[in-house]
């Protein structure tokens, strides 16, 4: 499964096409995943993107806890086959 399919089953975000072209966006507002994870990728980091998106902070750690998650199946999996 994917990041972003994970994140729509959660009902973190959504995609409809007459909101930003149907670009992922966190529910119920126009912020797209991308920008989130330009945040973290950038200088600006996690804390500067809750700085300038505040009222995103709570979906912010749920997207890095799937994340997180997610990574960690993927790791654990992959070490089961090594003997």
């Amino acid at each position: 499964m994917k990041i972003e399919e994970l994140l729509l089953i959660r009902g973190i975000i959504h995609r409809d096409p007459e909101i930003m072209s149907g670009v992922p966006v966190f529910v119920g507002t126009r912020v797209p995943l991308k920008t989130f994870f330009d945040y973290l990728e950038g200088e600006r980091g996690l804390a500067e993107f809750i700085n300038d998106f505040p009222y995103l902070e709570s979906q912010a750690i749920k997207v890095l806890e799937n994340v997180t998650k997610m990574m960690l199946s993927i790791e654990n999996t992959s070490n089961a086959y090594i003997a």
